[in-house]
């Protein structure tokens, strides 16, 4: 149990006084300025997932800069660079997602996004309102140590530009699952990988972690509610799809309060939209609802899919309705599921790069991440580092996905810091 709480004895015992420490700190200090500009281009200009060609150039140009290997055009618009050391040792990949958010911008910042782009054929306002443009600049900012520190790295380093975190388009693919299809933990084979989200919740300089499900599994369904069409002044000549239909949404709750054990369990069942009829006098034949579920454990998860097509189908049939239920619907994300192994050993870096007052044991959270597809294949570890401004109340901090989101270049250089120890210091133990 020990090792579960705040490592600040266990630090002692893996990498305290790494040799990396100060010149990582060092240099993380001289480029940040160039982290914060890379940050200001990449959010001025940001594309819609699916659609980063001109995010993917502009990183694609900085890291043959570099001289490292590059490919590009990995899951469409994916960038893809690796760092031999020539050294034996673990291949250790490092992620950042890459695109932004049919959202308009509303602030004064000089690099405010005023782009636009293509959705569902339609022309929408786009923003990097999920902080995106940061986790690249990060990233582009550990490749730069470490490409300066190759000399002391053992093994190689992978650095994977993702797009289409976010969801791909209608009726396209994209993102994580499609990455590892076309292999992008292979040549080299990745041992672990990391991964930093931005956080307008959590204070400049500190970084949250969390063992096992940090982040939700996200399974979207549909239920088809059919029944028999009546006028509305005689509804015992119909079958009502909309009654059957609202006693199946509160029926769903139930799966949640009356069948997962929530003390240790955290599940959501959220109905998001509900569609049927036309006329306030006609019961219609049909109703449709899709929905979403997060589960925290596979557990939780399996007894979500078992029970949601029981429980509509029980409440149908009782109905006198027929019910079609899909789940999952269109897409679905894995648990973001931190290594127990992996996590234990990378947490004296935290503390040692972050200062051990401002590593924080985080409760889960039921949005999802589908850095999970990568986890899936090999141990990984996703944290969250802080970009609300110090002077900012968390209840007054815009939230993510909103036209007011807005993180504080300052964070920035914990994440590089932290991209950076965590690689060297897994190196260094495992060469």
């Amino acid at each position: 149990m020990l090792k579960r709480l705040l490592p600040i004895a266990v630090a002692m015992t893996f990498s305290s006084f790494s040799a990396f420490a100060d010149p990582v700190a060092k240099m993380a200090d001289k480029i940040e300025p160039q982290v914060i500009k890379w940050r200001h281009h990449l959010h001025q200009y940001p594309e819609l997932s699916n659609r980063e060609f001109e995010t993917a150039k502009y990183i694609e140009k900085y890291l043959r800069s570099l001289g490292l290997d590059v490919q590009t055009g990995v899951a469409i618009t994916g960038v893809v660079a690796v760092l031999d050391s020539g050294k034996p040792g673990p291949t250790v990949a490092l992620r950042a997602d890459m695109d932004g958010l049919p959202v308009p911008e509303q602030n004064d910042l000089p690099f405010r996004s005023q782009q636009k782009g293509m959705l569902d054929g339609n022309e929408v306002p786009v923003m990097h309102a999920c902080g995106h443009d940061t986790h690249m600049a990060m990233l582009m900012g550990a490749a730069k140590i470490l490409t300066e520190m190759k000399e002391d790295l053992h093994g190689k380093v992978k650095f994977i530009f993702q797009p289409a975190e976010e969801g791909a388009p209608a009726g396209e693919r994209g993102g994580a699952e499609v990455m590892v299809e076309e292999g992008v933990l292979t040549n080299p084979d990745v041992d672990v990988i990391f991964g930093l989200h931005i956080s307008a919740n959590t204070d400049v300089g500190k970084v949250r972690y969390r063992h096992g499900g940090i982040m939700a599994a996200v399974d979207p369904f549909k239920i088809v509610v059919k029944g028999k069409q009546a006028h509305g002044a005689y509804p015992w000549k119909s079958v009502d799809p909309i009654t059957t239909a609202a006693q199946i949404i509160m029926g769903l709750q139930t799966v949640v309060s009356r069948e997962i054990k929530v003390i240790d369990d955290a599940a959501v069942v959220t109905v998001g939209s509900i569609h049927g009829g036309n006329r306030s006098n006609i019961i219609p034949n049909e109703v449709t609802m899709i929905g979403t579920i997060r589960t925290l454990n596979k557990a939780a998860r399996d007894h979500m899919y078992e029970a949601i097509p029981r429980k509509a189908k029980g409440i149908a049939d009782s109905m006198r309705a027929e019910v079609e239920v899909t789940l999952p619907l269109d897409y679905n994300y894995p648990i973001t599921f931190n290594d127990h192994e992996l996590m234990d050993e990378v947490l004296p870096t935290l503390v040692r790069t972050a200062g051990a007052e401002n590593v924080i044991n985080s409760k889960a959270v039921t949005g999802a991440e589908d850095f999970s597809f990568f986890q899936e294949k090999v141990p990984g570890v996703y944290l969250w580092v802080g970009g609300k401004p110090l002077d900012v109340p968390e209840e007054e901090s815009p939230a993510h996905h909103t036209p007011e989101f807005f993180v504080d270049d300052s964070g920035m250089k914990l994440g590089v810091k932290l991209l950076t120890n965590m690689t060297m210091d897994y190196m260094n133990a495992n060469k």
